[in-house]
């Protein structure tokens, strides 16, 4: 605990750091060895009990948003899509044809990224901050804008079963790491001043659904939520067919568009007060 944290202490009680220093120091005897010593903001093994699920939603919450806090990050630009779209540069050994020439949209992300970063060095890297999820392909492209850029950006890491490192490009002190999908939802769109949704796969199409849906319900505030690719989108849903089938209203389908080019995307973000939507 450095000078400045014991001046900002609004009481006289030890602090926990310094309890956690004294507890290792003690006498090792059966009793201190026993699990019902160890304090319990120490215990591994108590934190992760069945029952303390509440507490660990809790603290994923918690800990994102103080770091946002202390960075002064007050708003951000979200970017969704697939962790399979290659570089351009890699379109050739990609999976499939399709994937290849959704190769295009790996450049148009990274392009976007930086124009939107290049507006948020103008407020000091408050504003319109790249949030994406910190993988490869789609996301990688949005932090590796961001980067070239000279700014910074934010990754939304989750533990799955393979193995996945977060991107080179993600902010070192801005690159967090989830258990809970819900609440890595959360920050994507606490903060949100816009979404941008690339082609991807079930991971987009749900992060996609959930943004529409929150704005639909009146849960959360109207904002830009913009498509890449109208071709990819329109094949794979029918939005037409779910308004005519009465499950979602006419009106619905205002609450996104379709973009194609990074300058398009930004010209909609900087004029959205505008246009009366």
């Amino acid at each position: 605990m450095n000078e400045k944290d014991e001046r900002d202490r609004a009481h006289p009680f030890p602090h926990s750091e310094e309890d956690l220093v004294r507890a290792d120091r003690i006498a090792d005897t059966p009793q201190t060895r026993a699990p019902a010593y160890r304090l319990a903001f120490a215990d591994q093994d108590f934190l992760l009990r069945e029952e303390l699920r509440p507490i660990r939603l809790q603290l994923e919450l918690l800990k994102p948003q103080l770091v946002l806090d202390e960075r002064g990050i007050e708003s951000t630009v979200v970017m969704f899509g697939g962790a399979r779209i290659p570089a351009p540069e890699q379109a050739d050994v990609a999976r499939t044809k399709t994937l290849a020439e959704l190769s295009k949209y790996f450049e148009q992300a990274r392009r976007f990224a930086y124009m939107m970063t290049e507006r948020s060095l103008k407020t000091y890297g408050r504003e319109f901050v790249i949030c994406t999820g910190g993988g490869p392909g789609v996301m990688e492209a949005g932090n590796l804008g961001a980067h070239e850029a000279g700014g910074q950006s934010i990754g939304l890491n989750i533990v799955l079963p393979h193995e996945q490192a977060p991107n080179e490009y993600v902010t070192p002190d801005l690159s967090f790491n989830f258990h809970y999908f819900a609440i890595r939802k959360m920050h994507f769109l606490m903060r949100a001043r816009a979404v941008t949704v690339f082609p991807g796969g079930f991971g987009t199409l749900d992060e996609l659904f959930e943004t529409l849906t929150l704005i639909q319900t009146h849960r959360m505030k109207p904002i830009p939520v913009l498509l890449f690719g109208q071709e990819f989108w329109d094949k794979i849903i029918d939005w037409k067919a779910l308004a005519d089938a009465g499950t979602i209203s006419d009106v619905d389908l205002s609450l996104f568009q379709y973009v194609e080019t990074a300058e398009e995307a930004v010209e909609i973000i900087d004029n959205w007060r505008d246009t009366g939507t």
